[in-house]
C-alpha cells in the first residue's frame, strides 16, 4: 500500500472549489483501496516569501511548514492539485514549494556540488491542474509550459519520478456531467495510487 500526500494548491480557503472536490475524490478512492493519505492545504498555512538565495540556502524552514515537510518526507507518492492562474500555478503554491524544497530536505551535497544529491528520489507524483480554457488548447497551443516547468524544474530536479499529469479544462462549464466524470476518474486514480 502507498503513503500519499495530497497538496491542495488552491490559495482560497474561503469556499470550496472544484480542485477541493477532485482532491477529496482522490482521497476517497485511495482510502477505499487501503492506501494511507495525509493532506496539506496551503491556503490554511501562514508563511513568508523567500526573498534571497542566502535565506533559501541557509535560513530555517518556517515552523508553520515543518509539518508539511514531514508529510512529504513520509509519503512515497505526491498529488498536487491547483488551478491554472495567469498561465501558471498560483503564487502561493510556488512560494510554498520554494520554502519546502530547501537544501537539507530536497537536496544534499554530492562531492563539490552542494545541491547534487536528490533527497526526494524514490517518490512519484501526480499533478492535477484545473483551468477555464479547453485542456487541448493549453497542451497544444500553450504547450503546457507551466506544467512542464513544475515537472522538470521543481519535482524532477529533486528526484521525483515518475511524474504524471491530469489536465482538466472547461471547469466553469455549466455541464456538471463533465465534472462528475472527472470525480470518478480521480477516485480511480486514488485507488491505484497513481
Amino acid at each position: 500500500m502507498s503513503r500519499i500526500a495530497i497538496i491542495q494548491g488552491h490559495p482560497d480557503a474561503s469556499q470550496p472549489h472544484f480542485g477541493h472536490a477532485l482532491a477529496l475524490a482522490y482521497t476517497q478512492g485511495a482510502a477505499a483501496a487501503g492506501h494511507e493519505v495525509r493532506a496539506v492545504d496551503i491556503a490554511r498555512l501562514d508563511f513568508p516569501l523567500l526573498r534571497s538565495k542566502q535565506d533559501w540556502e541557509q535560513g530555517a524552514t518556517p515552523a508553520t511548514l515543518r509539518d508539511a515537510q514531514e508529510v512529504i518526507a513520509w509519503a512515497n507518492h505526491l498529488v498536487i492539485v491547483y488551478p491554472l492562474w495567469l498561465g501558471g500555478m498560483p503564487a502561493m503554491l510556488k512560494a510554498f514549494l520554494e520554502q519546502i524544497a530547501r537544501p537539507g530536505f530536497a537536496f544534499g551535497p554530492a562531492g563539490k556540488n552542494p545541491l547534487g544529491k536528490q533527497l526526494l528520489k524514490g517518490k512519484s507524483a501526480r499533478i492535477v491542474v484545473t483551468m477555464g480554457m479547453p485542456a487541448l488548447l493549453y497542451r497544444w497551443y500553450f504547450r503546457a509550459h507551466s506544467l512542464k516547468s513544475l515537472e522538470r524544474n521543481i519535482l524532477g530536479f529533486v528526484g521525483i519520478a515518475p511524474i504524471r499529469a491530469t489536465v482538466i479544462g472547461m471547469v466553469e462549464s455549466p455541464d456538471t456531467s463533465r465534472r462528475d466524470k472527472w470525480l470518478v476518474k480521480l477516485r480511480e486514480l486514488g485507488a491505484r495510487a497513481s
